[in-house]
């Protein structure tokens, strides 16, 4: 293949090496789509502003289809990166007069800022697929588990009774959140770079409206320094990651806690469990504690484009290679957790004696009883607080006399002259009484956890909707671009 970089300026090739540690051809494979729907849009805006003739326009679109049905395979791996091999190989194909004019009016900074843009955003079309997946099976699983009572911690001890479905509901709001978070980066990646050239532009009479809108960019990326050099769209595309991926570190944490004996709450499907090369009944969670483990390797990637970034004076530098390794095994590994996180909720077997049974350890119903002689008694809470705090040491299911005993030992009154009645008492320590008067907005009573997952239900509609007009909108544009690369061949 034609060796067009290295022939003018420089008089000797790297050693192997060398070769190894400058290319960036294992990584590339992730932009050889991108890269040739860039050539194609590239080639045509030449063609239509006259900078390259019909018939040259014709021979330089039918190499690179050609090139885009043998696919990456077949590309020269020798070269520093994937948009030299492909020029090269088209040359080779067409000859230099004609493949030579291809590169007229850009760099390869402007390229491969632009192949970036158009892979990640595919990309994070299918991560927010995946992350209203998970959505949905989360308030699935709330539905069916309205009235699954368990009890809900602070520091892991037992606080408050609430259900399954408004613990699952609380992972849906922060997954809501993270969609938004992925839609608003969407918004910033969707700018076209193409036709920055180095950084100062180019001479060359190109429309960059023109390449923007046959590769489905909304707008173009104006500053051409700024276009060619920012990658702070992978810093913030790494940060919605690793935020996602905190969020499910924090579900597989309480998978793994709940599969446990100790626990019980749960049992996960066989396929998402291994067992012991030795132990014979053991059945673990794996697929939730690799996802744990994984969420730091998320997080390193972040730290990683942090670090390569900072400092880095304007405009293009070789650094700048170094990042994007980093937001491919990103997104990569986010993806695919998110996906395996829905499979294993939706999958999931509930044991809901055993959260019933645990309700009823650690005296979850405190909080109500101590409300509950605020309102009937008219005490200050903070004192109701240490009456029911004193009674805790010895017991969590107290009387009337109970109460009245340790009320007079710290008030000079008894409760039961001053309106608490033994219902009261028996209501407060329902836990189902307790979850049903908690019925303000996010509380955990049934009507309330019905409005929410219908709530939920209809935003995720509407996030389903910009999702998928986003998506149609890219599909639409490249039928458009090959229509167009049809008619000039």
């Amino acid at each position: 293949m034609s060796d067009i970089l290295r022939r003018g300026r420089l008089s000797d090739v790297p050693d192997e090496k060398i070769q190894n540690f400058s290319s960036s051809m294992n990584d590339d494979k992730w932009i050889f789509n991108a890269d040739i729907l860039v050539d194609f849009a590239h080639t045509v805006m030449l063609f239509e502003q006259d900078i390259i003739s019909r018939k040259e326009c014709k021979l330089i679109l039918g190499g690179l289809q050609k090139i885009k049905n043998e696919g990456i395979v077949g590309l020269d791996w020798n070269y520093e990166d994937i948009h030299i091999s492909l020029e090269s190989k088209l040359i080779d194909l067409v000859g230099e007069d004609v493949g030579g004019r291809m590169h007229s009016g850009r760099s390869r900074n402007d390229e491969v800022a632009t192949c970036i843009r158009i892979t990640l955003r595919e990309q994070l079309i299918e991560l927010m697929e995946e992350i209203n997946k998970l959505r949905v099976a989360l308030l699935d699983v709330s539905l069916s588990n309205i009235d699954t009572i368990l009890p809900g911690y602070t520091h892991l001890q037992h606080a408050q009774p609430t259900t399954l479905a408004h613990h699952f509901l609380a992972h849906a709001g922060s997954l809501e959140r993270d969609f938004g978070r992925a839609f608003d980066a969407y918004k910033r990646i969707n700018l076209c770079p193409l036709g920055a050239s180095a950084f100062a532009s180019t001479g060359f009479n190109i429309d960059r409206t023109r390449t923007q809108e046959l590769l489905g960019f909304d707008d173009i990326l104006e500053n051409s320094m700024d276009a060619v050099s920012s990658r702070d769209f992978l810093i913030e595309t790494a940060a919605l990651c690793s935020n996602i991926m905190i969020n499910l570190s924090k579900m597989s944490e309480e998978i793994v806690l709940w599969s446990s004996s100790e626990f019980n709450f749960i049992e996960i499907h066989d396929k998402y469990a291994s067992t012991s090369s030795i132990m014979p009944q053991k059945k673990n969670p794996d697929t939730a504690e690799l996802i744990r483990g994984k969420s730091g390797a998320v997080i390193g990637s972040l730290m990683s484009l942090i670090t390569i970034c900072k400092s880095l004076p304007l405009s293009y530098n070789r650094d700048l290679q170094e990042a994007t390794p980093n937001i491919w095994r990103c997104m990569d590994t986010t993806i695919t957790s998110v996906s395996i996180m829905a499979g294993i909720i939706s999958t999931l077997n509930v044991n809901k004696k055993a959260m019933e049974s645990a309700n009823s350890v650690g005296f979850t119903t405190a909080t109500e009883l101590a409300d509950t002689l605020v309102r009937s008694t008219g005490i200050p809470f903070r004192t109701a607080h240490q009456i029911i705090g004193t009674i805790s040491k010895n017991t969590s299911s107290p009387t009337l006399e109970q109460i009245d005993e340790v009320a007079y030992s710290i008030t000079n009154s008894k409760m039961s002259e001053r309106g608490l009645t033994q219902k009261h008492v028996h209501d407060a320590l329902d836990p189902f009484h307790n979850i049903n008067r908690r019925d303000v907005v996010g509380g955990p009573a049934t009507n309330e956890t019905l409005r929410s997952i219908n709530s939920h239900r209809d935003r995720l509609g509407v996030d389903d909707q910009n999702l998928e007009a986003c998506n149609s909108k890219l599909i639409r544009c490249v039928d458009k671009l090959m229509k167009v690369v049809d008619s000039y061949m």
